[in-house]
């Protein structure tokens, strides 16, 4: 140690110098050696950087380096994460990882190898051909499973999730049933159409009616009254004159 110690430190120094840097750390802090260039140099930290592992001791928290295959870790024989090309299993980096388990190359770490599961087969589907089920004979039937866990890298990989075979069926027709469908599908179309095209006619011969009768009332109002005819002589005759 340079013999030039200093008190005033700064940078949570306890002690230091201009040569060396930190000499201790105040409380709670941990003190690391950084390297730059050929020299080293004490700082204080609050936490140690990747690559270092923290100790506390009664005089003195201090930075320990991880092992060389580190890249971080809980102490010096428990890593929690690898350098590249290296696999975290157990708190150790391994090249390879143990018999059965597998690398993960996005973790980084060995894991358990995973096998494909899938679910039993569903029941056969309706015999059909071209998508149909009537109008033919021969055609196919097919049933399906359900992945519910996909394999890791390692692991088993999927089986085929459909099956088809053949299958025969009575001869049946379908094309009647399907004329007679459309059929009735086209008369109720017309008939609501009828009906609708009647329900218009209705609707303007009310309108029509009902606009002759205000014609005829409006042509009332506006006409003068006309004076009635003399019927019988009484009527005809002139009226008495006062004597």
């Amino acid at each position: 140690v340079h013999p030039n110690v200093s008190q005033g430190c700064q940078g949570g120094c306890a002690t230091c110098s201009d040569y060396n840097g930190c000499l201790s750390c105040k409380p709670r802090l941990f003190f690391v050696l950084e390297r730059i260039g050929m020299k080293q140099i004490g700082v204080c930290l609050s936490s140690c950087p990747s690559g270092y592992y923290g100790t506390r001791y009664p005089d003195i928290n201090k930075c320990a380096k991880c092992k060389a295959d580190c890249d971080t870790c809980f102490t010096r024989n428990f890593c929690t994460k690898c350098k590249s090309g290296f696999y975290l299993y157990s708190g150790k980096c391994l090249e390879k990882c143990p018999d059965g388990l597998e690398a993960n190359n996005h973790t980084m770490e060995c894991t358990s190898i995973v096998h494909c599961e899938t679910s039993e087969w569903s029941p056969w589907s309706p015999c059909m051909k071209k998508g149909k089920t009537c109008g033919f004979k021969r055609g196919n039937e097919v049933r399906v499973k359900e992945i519910i866990q996909h394999p890791s890298a390692r692991g088993n990989p999927c089986p085929a999730t459909t099956e088809s075979r053949k299958c025969i069926v009575q001869r049946k027709r379908c094309q009647k049933e399907g004329k007679g469908k459309k059929n009735r599908e086209e008369k109720r179309k017309k008939s609501n159409k009828d009906e609708s095209k009647e329900t218009r006619q209705e609707s303007k011969g009310r309108a029509a009616r009902r606009q002759n009768r205000e014609q005829r009332e409006s042509n009332n109002k506006t006409q003068p009254k006309k004076r009635k005819a003399p019927n019988t002589e009484e009527d005809l005759a002139p009226a008495d004159t006062a004597h």
